[in-house]
């Protein structure tokens, strides 16, 4: 078995949990001392469309006008066969990143510290001049890019971050974070039966309680886009093509929640939702990458996407 198919090893408590990394570069955008200067051209983000916690940073920048003052570079779904877990720039020519110069994500974080030991991950935001990552931070990304970036943003934008919400929002996507997000891979990298299905219920308990609360309103703030929007719509998003079989979180499908589905379905036929979803690029990833049993690399042909541009009521 492929040392790329077992990273998640390393992040496994002795109890067979998916304990996950925290992140290294978190220093905030900002104005104040020591914080990474909000200036148009100077960074790019990295992101890989098979990643939840990188597409909710392109969802966002392209709701708020800021894919012309953010650079986008992408790398491959499919992680290289290397010891370490990393991401390449396959699908680009040469093999490289054409601003950055380099063939992998590693580079870049090496560029930044000589002595990393965690995983390479995406988002990251390097510092295009110095070739170094400054922020992986994807819990609080998308709060910079809605606050401290405002003054890029374009005219009739959405406040995916209104004030009278923001308190509400924090603890909403905390628990969206931890038993959503994370929740899923909680159940997909447990190394026991007792991990896994605390985690399997943990996902599917919150899932119900969503279903709930969308019975009663459009989106999770009533007809409000907000930023938890975005972070539950990533991994709704996967749930059917990847979750649901890899992770093995098959009590249902997303497809047999109505209100969920509706909701989901809403989400992504907003372009900024819709356009940047790649549906074959999420299949590739969690079946190849995540599935060690998989070593043939045979990628599932369903299921049938064109169901996500019917209506959602």
């Amino acid at each position: 078995m492929m040392a790329y198919k077992t990273w998640f090893l390393d992040e496994t408590s002795k109890a067979g949990a998916f304990v996950r990394q925290k992140n290294q570069f978190t220093t905030p955008f900002g104005e104040g001392e020591g914080e990474l200067p909000v200036v148009a051209g100077k960074y790019r983000l990295i992101w890989s469309q098979a990643c939840p916690w990188a597409h909710r940073q392109v969802i966002v920048l392209s709701l708020l006008g800021l894919r012309e003052v953010i650079s986008i570079g992408t790398v491959d779904p499919v992680r290289p066969e290397k010891e370490r877990s990393d991401w390449a720039f396959t699908l680009d020519e040469r093999g490289e990143d054409p601003v950055l110069k380099v063939k992998f994500l590693s580079d870049l974080y090496l560029n930044a510290k000589a002595g990393y030991r965690g995983r390479f991950t995406v988002p990251a935001i390097v510092d295009i001049e110095t070739k170094k990552v400054v922020n992986n931070d994807y819990f609080n990304l998308t709060y910079y890019w809605e606050t401290v970036w405002k003054k890029y943003h374009k005219p009739n934008v959405p406040d995916l971050l209104p004030e009278h919400l923001r308190n509400d929002i924090f603890k909403l996507n905390d628990i969206i974070f931890n038993d959503i997000n994370n929740g899923v891979y909680k159940a997909g990298f447990a190394r026991s039966q007792q991990a896994y299905e605390k985690a399997y219920d943990l996902v599917f308990g919150r899932l119900d309680e969503f279903e709930q609360r969308l019975s009663q309103s459009r989106f999770l703030f009533g007809d409000t886009l907000t930023d938890s929007d975005v972070r539950l719509y990533v991994t709704l998003a996967r749930f059917d093509a990847a979750y649901y079989s890899v992770f093995r979180l098959n009590r249902q499908r997303l497809v047999d929640f109505p209100n969920l589905w509706a909701y989901a379905r809403r989400l992504y036929q907003i372009p900024e939702f819709g356009g940047t979803t790649d549906f074959d690029a999420i299949k590739k990833h969690y079946h190849i990458c995540c599935d060690p049993g998989n070593e043939s690399h045979i990628v599932p042909k369903g299921p049938d996407v064109s169901v996500w541009k019917t209506k959602g009521t």
